[in-house]
């Protein structure tokens, strides 16, 4: 998957590809975020944008006969087309994304290109309830490009189904047949994270005011506008994530395959943390330290606690194969060797098949995502030095699985009109050599100054 970004905040241009784990590096105010959320604004909404259509033909002969097929042939064909036209419709959107002022992104553009659209080895027999009494299944063979949609007939059902529910389900159905594979399911983890967690009962009750505030108004307000103005004063990407941690109670009835499969990465997780996340059946959420009896409150326990809260939900509850994690600065309120130790569980996450996503200002980080890739050879001196320092093989992760970019000013590209190349925010993508590991330079030429500086108060009377 390949992202061009052009007119975007501060980045006047940039080009990046989505690897397993993909990692944006730079200075502050250089876009970084910019990216993030662009990103995520799309993979969270794609659905809304890509159009499909299904005729009320389809529909009535479905409501009359019980069954229909469906074939997939023409919107493989026009796959990259209607995601071209997607990006399009979403472009159009990106002042609400980023809760912007009308106007802001009118210049922007945003585009994603996925690899070739194959579903052939899809294989699904599954059945979901429309109405309360009315289920629909849909079926796709392997080796097939055509989808089943049937209504079963069952003694106990009765009523008739709605014609427009059939509207949205149907395309709603092709959408995930077809792209769903192309375009992983993201979560994510905001700088303002911290702040959410502290605050979330907080939140809740601002949430709840607000409803009883809608029973009030006057019959001529329009109460969705209200609604949408209320909760339209951040991005999106933020208000998904706070969205979130406030409900944190609605996602702990399931267990993510981490939780069934690799506890331990649970383990390895409450390590860093120094303990343990509890929420009670009444939503009170507490912090247990590790050989303590305690139960801590938010507002009194680190920050460094709460800066991982959600991930750790998110971990023990709801990821799965395949997913997206984003992450803005892992790194926040981290001590250094938390930080190695939070890059060697997300390096653990991508060997597990969970797609990772992070920007960074962290040396640390960096180095030791770096120190997984150099040990990662089947070399006697690697091995002794990866035992002798607590590296596990589930850890260690391959070059070619890893993207990162430098977001930096550069010459840009001469457009139509210009007459020489001028200066703008961008991403560059950083050499990874499969022995020497990641070319990092912002972070080296900030370390040699510093270490420069150093050696001149220690030796410059000499």
């Amino acid at each position: 998957m390949k992202i061009t970004l052009k007119n975007l905040g501060v980045l006047k241009q940039a080009e990046f590809s989505l690897g397993d784990l993909t990692i944006i590096c730079g200075a502050n105010n250089t876009g970084k975020t910019y990216a993030t959320y662009a990103l995520y604004g799309f993979l969270n909404s794609w659905r809304e944008w890509v159009n499909v259509e299904v005729s009320d033909t389809q529909i009535q002969r479905l409501l009359t006969d019980g069954v229909i097929k469906i074939g997939l042939a023409q919107y493989i064909e026009t796959a990259h087309e209607m995601i071209a036209e997607a990006c399009e419709r979403y472009t159009n959107q990106l002042d609400s994304v980023f809760a912007a002022p009308e106007g802001q992104f009118s210049n922007a553009e945003f585009r994603i290109r996925t690899g070739a659209i194959d579903i052939l080895d899809k294989a699904f027999e599954r059945a979901i309830e429309i109405t309360r009494v009315r289920r629909v299944a849909y079926t796709k063979q392997k080796c097939s490009q055509e989808l089943r949609i049937a209504l079963p007939v069952e003694q106990e059902q009765e009523g008739q189904i709605d014609p427009t529910i059939l509207k949205d389900f149907l395309p709603s159905t092709i959408k995930n047949t077809v792209f769903g594979d192309s375009f992983p399911s993201p979560f994510i983890s905001s700088t303002e994270r911290t702040g959410a967690a502290i605050f979330r009962k907080e939140l809740n009750f601002a949430r709840d005011r607000l409803h009883g505030d809608v029973g009030l108004v006057d019959q001529n307000v329009n109460v969705l506008r209200l609604l949408q103005k209320a909760y339209q004063r951040y991005p999106r990407s933020i208000e998904n994530n706070v969205d979130f941690i406030r409900r944190l109670e609605d996602t702990t009835g399931r267990r993510s395959f981490i939780s069934k499969e690799c506890p331990e990465v649970l383990d390895d997780f409450a390590d860093i943390i120094g303990g343990d996340y509890q929420i009670t059946q009444y939503d009170q959420l507490y912090y247990t330290p590790k050989g303590t009896g305690l139960k801590l409150m938010m507002n009194q326990s680190s920050s460094a606690v709460r800066s991982l809260l959600d991930i750790g939900f998110y971990l023990r509850y709801a990821v799965r194969r395949g997913d997206l994690l984003m992450v803005d600065e892992p790194e926040l309120n981290l001590h250094p060797a938390n930080q190695r130790r939070v890059a060697r569980l997300l390096a653990r996450l991508v060997n597990l098949g969970v797609k990772v996503f992070i920007t960074t200002h962290s040396d640390y980080i960096v180095k030791e995502l770096n120190t997984l890739i150099m040990l990662n050879h089947d070399k006697p001196h690697l091995k002794r030095i990866a035992q002798e320092n607590g590296y596990r093989q589930s850890e260690l992760i391959c070059s070619d699985q890893v993207k990162v970019y430098m977001a930096r000013e550069e010459l840009m590209p001469l457009e139509e009109g210009q007459k020489r190349r001028r200066r703008g925010h961008t991403l560059v993508e950083a050499d990874i050599d499969p022995v020497l590991g990641i070319e990092a330079r912002s972070f080296d030429d900030t370390i040699d100054e510093m270490n420069k500086i150093e050696e001149d108060i220690i030796w410059g009377a000499e």
